[in-house]
Parts: structure tokens; sequence; C-alpha cells
């Protein structure tokens, strides 16, 4: 059995994981989900939020050997975390998820993309610390085919996503290359292009790309099936 630690994507929380959560838990693994720093009821200012705070966050939720689930923008996170300390990463799974390029920030990943479905789904503040999601693009973008229920809980919790730790370069190191990984492509994805998610992970071998037929929310449209395929992946690695 393994230890799982889940990582949210932009404007989410650890709420987003409610369904899957009790899912692993059923299956024999341990399961938690954090906050990220500003996220959730995490208290920390927007204005004081970085990608390395991100990462020390992630690291001490972490006591041993950790499968680190990242979604969507949680793909830089749970990155740089596995950089900092390998010997807590027992596999890094990418649930389509933006991966890091060598001084490319998420920012400069997700414009690397041929089309660009979120520029009219989120606002940016004033202030050009964070953006939100514009509530009426939630399900459009994010939860097409999810529960109705569960669309209705998710834009009662989403929250402004702090910019900078979203435009912070990487670097990506021979450390982070030779991990055990996965990625999870969702192929009727209407935040990050299927099709972009594909060629992010072209070069992996077939044995640890994982494909679901579902959009950007897995953890409300198919959390059985995304259990399913993490306690897969946990048995192989």
């Amino acid at each position: 059995m393994a230890d799982f630690l889940l990582i949210h994507g932009s404007c989410h929380g650890a709420w987003c994981w409610r369904d899957l959560l009790p899912l692993l838990r059923a299956q024999g693994h341990t399961a938690r989900a954090i906050d990220l720093p500003s996220a959730g009821a995490d208290p920390t200012p927007l204005a004081d939020v970085t990608l390395d705070l991100y990462a020390e966050a992630i690291l001490a939720a972490m006591t041993g050997p950790t499968v680190l689930v990242g979604h969507s923008a949680g793909g830089f996170p749970i990155s740089a975390a596995a950089m900092r300390r390998p010997d807590l990463i027992r596999h890094l799974v990418y649930l389509c998820a933006h991966l890091p390029q060598t001084g490319k920030s998420m920012i400069d990943r997700r414009i690397d993309a041929k089309s660009q479905p979120l520029l009219d789904a989120v606002r940016k503040a004033a202030d050009g610390v964070s953006y939100s999601v514009i509530p009426d693009k939630a399900r459009e973008k994010f939860y097409q085919d999810c529960p109705d229920a569960a669309v209705a809980y998710a834009r009662a919790h989403l929250s402004p996503q702090p910019i900078a730790p979203q435009a912070t370069p990487l670097t990506v190191t021979d450390t982070l290359r030779s991990l055990s990984k996965s990625y999870i492509r969702c192929l009727q994805d209407g935040a990050i292009p299927p099709d972009f998610q594909a060629e992010l992970c072209r070069e992996w071998p077939e044995f640890s790309v994982y494909e679901m037929d579902c959009g950007h929310s897995p953890f409300f449209a198919q959390p059985a099936r995304l259990a399913d395929i993490l306690h897969q992946i946990a048995e192989a690695s």
C-alpha cells in the first residue's frame, strides 16, 4: 500500500479531493490532501506566496516515501518539492498537469499550447497579484461532465490564485528526470488542451501514461476510475 499526498491546482484547495480520498483509503492506502499557501483555509496573504513556499508546504506534509499527485497547475509545485527532497518521493503523478521545462514558468508552459481555452475564463485582480475564475465559465472549463452538486460545491469554494508562483521558472534537474513518474491525460479537458497534454508526455514510456475519457476534474467526474488508476500506479511503483 502507498501513502498518497494530493496537491490541487489553480484556484482550488484540498476540498477538491473530497470524493477521491475515501476511495483511496478504502483500497488500503493512506491518503491526504493539503491547502497550498493562500488556498482553501490557509491564511497566507496572496502577495506573500511563492513557488518556494509551495514546495516547502508540500515537504512539510511528507513524512516518508510518498506518491505525490499534482493536478493541473500542481505539476510545478510537486516538481519543485521533488527536486529538493527526492528521498521522500515514491512516485510522481501528473494529473492533466503542466510539466516543467528548464527556464520556463508555468505561465510560459501554458502559452506553449496551440490553443488557450482559459483566456476568457479568468479575471486578473486590479492589483495584479492574483486572478480568479469567472463563475459563469467554471462548468464549461473545469466541470462540464461533473454532477450538478459537485459543480455547485466547487463554485462555492473556488478562490483567487496568486500569480507569482506560476510566473516563476524552474530548472529541471537530472534528479527530477530520474524519479519514477506517471502522467494521466484527460481526453475531454476544457482547461488544458488534450493535444497539449499528449505533447507534454510524448516521449514518456507508454506504460507510464494513462488516459481518462473525462474533463479537467476527474476527482469529481470519475473518482472511482481515478482511484483505480492511482492504485494501479502505486502497486507498480
